[in-house]
C-alpha cells in the first residue's frame, strides 16, 4: 500500500523548486529535523493546493518546459520506461547505440519498471552519459481532480499525485544515492495544478517538442523522419521499454544525418528551459 510507504526524515537540502522561473526552497523544509516526515509535506502541500481548480489540461500546460532556451543546433534526448504488463522491456540495443555515439539521453523510469529491470536500472543510473529522472510510482497522469487520458485515470487529489511523485523520487533515491530533478508524468498529461505541485517537490516538470516514436508505436522510418525534423532546442520523447519496436532503428539511422547537419546532441540540464510559461 501507498501508505505503507511512507518515509520519515524526508529532506530537501539536495533537492530545489522552480517557481516563477527562479530556483526557491522547496516545501520540504517542512520535514526537517527530528519530528519531521512526509505526512507533514504531504499534509502542507494539501493545504496549499486542495482547494485550487484547474483550468488546463494536456502535456503543454503552464510550467511545462518543452524545449531547450537556445538557437544553437542542439537536441536533447528523452527516454521514458513506462514499466507495466505491456511495457516493462528494455531497448538494449538503443541504449547500447547511444553509448557508442556518446550521446547523453535523459531517462524517466517509472517504478514498475525499475522492478522489473532492477539490475539494468542500476547500471544505468551508475552511467554518467546518463541522467535518472522520475516518471511516477504507478504512470498516472498529473491530476489534482482525478482527470484522465487514454484510458488511465489520472491522480485523483493533491495527496495522490504527491505520492506520485514523491514516492518513486525516494524509491530511485535508496537505490542509487541521487535525487531525482525533473519529471515527466504517465502519458505526459497535467493540469497546471498539478505542474506546481511537482514544483513545490523539487521537480521541474519536463515536456517535449518531437514526439520521437509515437509512444514506441512508430516504425523505423516515422522515428527517423520524427526526429529529422527537429529544430534547435528540440526535447525529443522516445521510449526505451519497447525493444523490438521501431525506436532504437529510427534513432540510428537519424542520428548520422543529424549530425552532417550541424546538430549536437546534449544533456538536458545544460541549458536553461522554454516552454508554455517559464516557472
Amino acid at each position: 500500500m501507498v501508505r505503507q510507504l511512507m518515509l520519515k526524515a524526508v529532506t530537501c537540502w539536495a533537492v530545489a523548486c522552480f517557481s516563477s522561473g527562479a530556483l526557491v526552497p522547496c516545501m520540504l523544509h517542512a520535514a526537517e529535523g527530528a519530528g519531521g516526515d512526509y505526512d507533514q509535506v504531504r499534509a502542507g502541500l494539501i493545504a496549499d493546493f486542495g482547494s485550487r481548480k484547474p483550468t488546463e489540461w494536456g502535456v503543454s500546460v503552464d510550467g511545462v518546459a518543452t524545449r531547450l532556451a537556445t538557437e544553437e543546433r542542439v537536441i536533447a534526448l528523452t527516454l521514458d520506461a513506462c514499466g507495466g504488463t505491456k511495457g516493462s522491456g528494455y531497448d538494449a540495443e538503443l541504449i547500447s547505440f547511444l553509448e557508442q555515439q556518446n550521446i547523453p539521453a535523459m531517462l524517466f523510469v517509472n517504478a514498475r519498471w525499475i522492478d522489473a529491470n532492477s539490475a539494468a536500472f542500476l547500471k544505468l543510473a551508475g552511467n554518467p552519459l546518463f541522467t535518472v529522472a522520475n516518471h511516477g510510482l504507478r504512470h498516472r497522469p498529473a491530476s489534482v481532480n482525478g482527470r484522465g487520458i487514454y484510458g488511465i485515470n489520472g491522480t485523483r487529489g493533491v495527496a495522490e499525485l504527491a505520492d506520485e511523485i514523491w514516492l518513486n523520487a525516494e524509491k530511485i533515491h535508496g537505490m542509487t544515492g541521487k535525487r531525482t530533478q525533473y519529471y515527466r508524468s504517465g502519458t505526459a498529461y497535467y493540469d497546471e495544478v498539478a505542474v506546481e505541485v511537482a514544483g513545490r517537490l523539487g521537480h521541474r516538470v519536463i515536456g517535449f517538442s518531437v514526439i520521437g516514436d509515437g509512444g514506441a508505436t512508430f516504425t523505423k522510418e516515422q522515428v527517423k523522419a520524427a526526429l529529422l525534423a527537429s529544430k534547435p532546442g528540440a526535447i525529443v520523447i522516445l521510449h526505451m521499454n519497447h525493444p523490438g519496436k521501431g525506436t532504437a532503428e529510427g534513432v540510428k539511422a537519424a542520428v548520422p544525418l543529424l549530425k552532417d547537419r550541424g546538430f549536437r546532441f546534449v544533456d538536458l540540464a545544460e541549458f536553461p528551459l522554454d516552454g508554455a510559461g517559464r516557472r
